[in-house]
């Protein structure tokens, strides 16, 4: 398991397609098959041990949790925080006061070489 956060200081504008006032910051990229899911959690819900099928970002929007790789140690998260499961790996999920969370799997699912190397 990754842990990886983002901040507008991470990101880069976008130059691109008339944008202004945005800005973007490249998380992952894979090829194969994908799934976008918006998650909620609410207060004490969880979701058990279980490999992934997929790589998965699991960004969290709004709220606090956690996340645990095979060892079960759990690590907290919150808003702007994100955590990286490569496909197969044991994880599990949950938070005590509810969270929002946006998760991305994709089958050969690769983190960004700069989000590779933050919080392992």
């Amino acid at each position: 398991m990754r842990l990886i956060q983002f901040s507008p200081a991470d990101a880069e504008p976008i130059r691109l397609f008339a944008a202004t006032g945005a800005s973007s910051r490249l998380l992952a990229d894979g090829d194969g098959e994908a799934h976008v899911h918006w998650l909620r959690f609410e207060p004490g819900g969880q979701i058990g041990e279980h490999p992934t099928g997929f790589g998965q970002l699991f960004i969290v929007l709004e709220g606090s949790g956690w996340v645990a790789g095979g060892d079960g140690r759990r690590v907290e998260l919150r808003a702007g925080e994100a955590a990286y499961f490569e496909r197969g790996e044991r994880h599990s999920k949950g938070s005590d006061p509810g969270m929002k969370v946006l998760m991305v799997q994709i089958a050969d699912l690769k983190l960004s070489a700069s989000a590779a190397a933050e919080r392992s």
